[in-house]
Order: C-alpha cells, then structure tokens, then sequence
C-alpha cells in the first residue's frame, strides 16, 4: 500500500510537472507591454527640430512643439497636436513650406494628414490654403477633397478639393472659382 501512494504520489508530481513545462509559451512582447496601455503613446517629444540629410545635404527641418509617438500599436502612427513648421529643401536647394495646426504620420501606409490652417508655399511663390491635406510620400503626392484657395502668381484659384505632385508641376484645383487669368 504504501509503494502504490509513492507510486501514485510520485505519477500526479511528474504529471503536474510535464503539464507546467509545456504549457510555457514565449510571451516576451506580452511582458514588454505590462505598465503600457494600448491607448498611451510610447514616447512623447516635447520642442524638437529635427533635420533630415541624405549625403551631407539637409533634405527637411521638422520643427514642433510636441510628437506623440504611438509605434506600439498594430497600426503606429506619430501625432503632432500642437502643429508642425516643415521646411523641404529640393535638389537645387530651393526652400518649400508647410505649416499645420495638427498633424499625424501613419508608419505603414506613409501618408502624412495635415489638419487646421494648413499653408504650404513653394519656392516660386506659389501658396495653398487647406484646412485638410493629405500628403503620400512614397508617390510625392498632394490631395485633398476638402475647400482650398491657391495662389500662383497674380491668380487666386478657390476650389472643392486640390490633387498635384509635390513640385506642383501639374497642380490642378477640382471644382474651381476664382480669378484666373487666361492667355488669348
């Protein structure tokens, strides 16, 4: 009798301690997030000036007072609140200027939404007002379905929407009015 409760004994330690050993599993990233909330960013910058090079040439200055930094969710994106002032230099280095009231860059799908006084004005002069503007930087594309006034030279063109390259060499304002001035 006593040899069959070791024996039992001794089967239910090794059963209890084969069921603990495989049903371990590697939950790293799950420990990585405890004291995370999903909700919270993982970062917060506060008053930067960020400078992009590319070969010892300065590409962009990126200058806000405050980034949210969400790259811990499934779909990361960083948050500008407070706005953002954009500096872009071209290859002959010529200055274009974006300012927005707010901002939010998607990681994933590399679109940039500018929000609220959106004011982009190119080296020629030219000027775009939005209260919404949608920027793809892998196409270098400019969009938007929300009213837009563009400047270019002596013309003022108000508009429904706005969709052009980023060099505004094929700019065109959807549903125009506006002063334009016409060559006969």
């Amino acid at each position: 009798m006593i040899f069959f409760k070791k024996h039992t004994i001794l089967n239910i330690v090794t059963v209890i301690t084969v069921t603990m050993f495989f049903s371990c599993k590697d939950n790293f990233k799950e420990v990585q997030k405890i004291g995370v909330s999903e909700n919270e960013p993982i970062g917060i910058a506060d008053t930067f000036n960020l400078k992009y090079t590319d070969s010892g040439r300065v590409k962009a200055i990126l200058i806000s007072s405050k980034m949210l930094d969400y790259s811990n969710r499934d779909f990361p994106f960083s948050e500008f609140p407070e706005g953002i002032y954009l500096e872009v230099f071209d290859e002959d280095n010529n200055k274009s200027v974006v300012v927005a009231d707010y901002a939010i860059s998607y990681t994933k799908t590399d679109l940039i939404d500018l929000q609220g006084h959106v004011k982009l004005s190119t080296y020629k002069k030219d000027t775009l007002f939005a209260q919404q503007l949608y920027y793809d930087q892998s196409k270098e594309w400019l969009f938007t379905n929300k009213p837009v006034t563009f400047r270019m030279g002596s013309d003022k063109i108000n508009g429904k929407g706005f969709d052009s390259n980023s060099k505004f060499t094929n700019a065109e304002v959807l549903e125009v009015d506006g002063i334009i001035t016409v060559d006969e």
